[in-house]
């Protein structure tokens, strides 16, 4: 005869949720510096725009009331800066929770949910809240691999994502790749292109992703206001989904998910079109200066067409990803340390402001002189 069951003595998680590990965000802070640079972050230098602003402040004259809920302003304001359907548009607090919100409403126990090796942690958190297996997927060159992603795909596979451009990498896949991943996909797979950093790439050959979902039952591209257009405070991102998956996120995503300030600064940012295009501008200048200057420390850095770079390291002790960290936080420059993508020997580093960029490359310049005979 078995022993009686101990009944627990507190509530606990469903199995797997303390498996989880958390999401852990780039570093804020650098003590002891008198001005800190944070390019942990990919937040834009130039900020939010003036507009979004004054817009999100006008909102504290109406605290007491609850925000529209269908965020139908913004959906309308998306649409036309896009040319959409703004029934086909559902907005969120960041693209993260899109990004949730789906995984839950396609991800259950027993499913599978695939992802290329260094794509977003987000993806492999919503798999694992949901129920469901995560399935990362070796990249080639640090870009995500269209045949190893259909090869991962089995009868358990409900989901897709694919950064693109990836983040931390930089790199992308262009729109014909993107689209034979999509064509080889079982049609009740999922494919969710996350384009957070889509404003930023200026190439020929790359897509949002657009077209893929006005044309196919099983695609959504998320976007994101916290990039190019400063709204990481905020909390505000949007998808454009087929009606059928517009309808069943709208379903399970919190009544008033994104707060009315967020709304009204977002409506502001997208009809600023000038302060986007000097992000832009910016962007253009600083992103290929820096990969030439620190590629001339001796340092590896993989192409990127997004606001960040990432710096390969070696594993030579003193020359470390994390003895450069610790270097750099020391003069107020604060990196992201990317070991929780699977990428120990690596930092990434936001395109800042012209200051923060020349104190990064003289402050990596003298990390590899640091020690070397006649430094």
């Amino acid at each position: 005869m078995s022993a009686p069951q101990t009944a627990p003595i507190r509530p606990t998680p469903r199995p797997g949720v303390m498996a989880i590990d958390p999401y852990i965000p780039g570093k804020s802070g650098a003590p002891g510096s008198t001005k800190v640079h944070k390019l942990s972050s990919n937040e834009t230098p130039l900020g939010a725009s003036p507009r979004a602003r004054d817009a999100y402040a006008a909102t504290a004259a109406k605290l007491e009331l609850y925000p529209e809920g269908s965020a139908a302003a913004l959906r309308e304001a998306i649409a036309g800066r896009y040319g959409l359907d703004p029934a086909r548009i559902v907005c969120g607090s960041g693209s993260d929770e899109i990004l949730s919100l789906l995984t839950s409403a396609y991800v259950g126990p027993g499913d599978e949910g695939v992802y290329s090796e260094y794509g977003f942690l987000v993806y492999k958190i919503g798999i694992l809240a949901a129920g469901g297996t995560p399935v990362p997927v070796k990249e080639k060159n640090f870009t995500a691999d269209v045949d190893a992603l259909l090869a991962a795909v089995t009868p358990r596979t409900r989901i897709v994502f694919l950064a693109n451009p990836n983040n931390p990498t930089g790199t992308y896949l262009p729109f014909d790749e993107v689209k034979r991943l999509q064509a080889g996909l079982p049609k009740h797979v999922l494919l969710v292109l996350d384009a957070a950093y889509a404003e930023y790439v200026r190439r020929n050959d790359y897509s949002s992703g657009l077209e893929l979902v006005s044309t196919c039952d099983n695609v959504v591209m998320t976007r994101t206001f916290s990039k190019i257009y400063g709204l990481a405070l905020a909390r505000l991102g949007w998808c454009y989904a087929p009606a059928h998956v517009a309808d069943a996120i709208n379903r399970i995503r919190g009544p008033f998910n994104v707060n009315g300030a967020a709304l009204d600064a977002g409506v502001a940012a997208l009809a600023d079109e000038a302060h986007v295009a000097a992000s832009v501008e910016h962007n253009e200048r600083w992103l290929p200066w820096l990969t030439r200057e620190i590629g001339a420390t001796g340092l590896e850095v993989t192409p990127s067409v997004g606001n960040f770079l990432l710096i390969h390291f070696p594993r030579t002790p003193g020359r470390t990803a994390r003895d450069a960290d610790a270097f750099l936080t020391a003069r107020g420059l604060v990196l992201r340390g990317v070991a929780p993508y699977g990428l120990p020997d690596a930092l990434r580093l936001t395109v800042g402001s012209e200051e923060a960029n020349r104190l990064v490359v003289a402050a990596l310049r003298d990390f590899m002189a640091k020690g070397q005979p006649g430094a």
